[in-house]
């Protein structure tokens, strides 16, 4: 035999590391090709390969079985080891293909994001127990280049949005209702409008935003100027400022549904607003698997 070293053995296929481990688990060519759909020759040349190729015998041949020799039994450790790991890498693929994994990152408004969000994203995670969320409130111009420039990878922002950046879907529309505690005189109302509500202390939401503008201009057409009290940015505290009875809160019915327990009671105001909302991804790639699955969850129960 020549002192020159062996050249090192080819790489082995999966195939071969499969035939191998299941020779091993058997010691025997015909019940390892019964298990692997194979022939016994068709495994017992495998086997040969596998053996020219690593330059030693991995099995003893002992009246029709094959009995692992000593380098055989190191070698089929770490065959267990790849073949282990090749498995892992399938399971992975099935997950990222089914959502079952990864991270969705999304933003929204603050009143958005504590409003109605919490429900979504319980379902959601529900579903796809292997993703990490991470949930961003930001301004509408910051959530807009965040969108945009894929820190995150969806959103919801308040409609119209106006960025060639941007994809939205329209996604919910919502009106408007004024939060009061029951025991107020105009609680006996069905409706409260502008006229209602003249000289009454309200609570508004959005200073110098959309949102207030149009409370603005509707008390304006009824030649009136609400009769501000307190000024907030989310409708939880609206809310929880009209409960304790300091004003009547004009709120977006959809966010506020879930702080309307008592002694609140809800009642609609006329003339209505409605607020419109979008699912929003980047114009400039295609969605991933988990924000086109959260889009569904979102609409889905927004929908109910």
């Amino acid at each position: 035999m020549s002192g020159e070293p062996r050249q090192p053995a080819r790489g082995l296929s999966v195939r071969a590391l499969a035939t191998i481990a299941e020779i091993m688990r058997t010691t025997s060519a015909t019940e390892a090709g019964r298990n692997l759909g194979m022939t016994q020759p068709a495994v017992s040349r495998i086997l040969a390969q596998v053996e020219a190729s690593v330059g030693f015998e991995l099995f003893y041949r002992d009246r029709g079985r094959l009995i692992p020799t000593k380098d055989g039994i190191l070698l089929a450790a770490e065959v267990e080891l790849a073949l282990a790991g090749l498995r892992r890498v399938d399971s992975l693929v099935a997950d990222i293909a089914t959502s079952a994994v990864g991270e969705l990152r999304v933003v929204a408004p603050p009143s958005f994001a504590e409003g109605l969000l919490p429900e979504i994203v319980a379902s959601f995670l529900a579903r796809f127990p292997g993703v990490r969320f991470n949930l961003d409130s930001r301004s509408a111009e910051t959530a807009k280049m965040m969108i945009a420039t894929r820190v995150v990878d969806c959103g919801f922002m308040k409609m119209p949005v106006d960025d060639a950046d941007l994809h939205c879907t329209p996604l919910v529309s919502s009106g408007s209702i004024c939060a009061l505690v029951e025991g107020h005189p105009l609680a006996r109302e069905s409706v409260l409008t502008p006229e209602l509500l003249r000289g009454a202390p309200l609570i508004l939401l959005g200073s110098g935003r959309q949102w207030r503008s149009q409370v603005d201009t509707v008390f304006a057409g009824a030649g009136l100027r609400p009769t501000v009290a307190i000024e907030t940015h989310t409708h939880g505290s609206a809310c929880a400022l009209a409960a304790r009875g300091v004003g009547i809160a004009i709120v977006n019915a959809l966010l506020a549904r879930r702080y309307l327990a008592p002694p609140l009671v809800a009642r609609p105001f006329a003339p209505d607003i409605l607020h419109d909302y979008a699912f929003v991804t980047s114009a400039q790639s295609k969605p991933s698997r988990l924000a086109l699955a959260f889009h569904e969850e979102a609409r889905s129960l927004l929908a109910a």
